[in-house]
């Protein structure tokens, strides 16, 4: 079915659903690389020490990992949804996809921030105190959750077309 092209399904209404769809993968990788990179610095200097504890230590790069995850559902989501403007893709529905992609991708850099962060300074001082581990995981657990918040908003901004 043909859509008589208007301002209300604009030629580059698509435009906003694939710069959703490429924001949500791009920020939340970033965000998991920068996490698996600082947090993988802290297990190589921790694992000169304590070669036992690596196993151990290898939860935060799982952790940064994830959010690229939620990154990727979503702009799978969004990708399977988009259409030419004739065939009725409308504006509306490409600023619906695009702040979808924005939530997860910029919640997903953070929570990859975070988790980096977080992860190289837990798995150095659980090297030297092993009664940090349960603290480490607690604060990653935090920092995970907000890359799950943005999962979640961009998963109801999705919805509302």
């Amino acid at each position: 079915m043909s859509a008589e092209i208007t301002e209300l399904n604009a030629v580059y209404g698509p435009f906003f659903g694939v710069m959703g769809a490429a924001s949500a993968i791009i920020f939340s990788s970033l965000g998991a690389a920068y996490g698996t990179a600082k947090s993988g610095t802290g297990i190589s200097a921790m694992a000169v020490m304590r070669p036992e504890l690596i196993m151990r230590s290898i939860i935060p790069v799982v952790m940064a990992g994830i959010v690229a995850i939620y990154g990727l559902v979503v702009a799978i989501l969004i990708a399977g949804d988009l259409k030419a403007p004739n065939e009725g893709y409308q504006i509306y529905t490409g600023f619906l996809h695009l702040g979808a992609g924005l939530a997860v991708g910029f919640s997903g850099l953070a929570a990859g921030f975070a988790i980096g962060i977080v992860g190289d300074a837990g798995v150095r001082g659980t090297a030297q105190q092993p009664r940090l581990f349960v603290g480490m995981i607690l604060i990653l657990i935090f920092a995970e959750v907000l890359g799950l918040y943005g999962l979640i908003v961009a998963i109801f901004l999705y919805s509302q077309n």
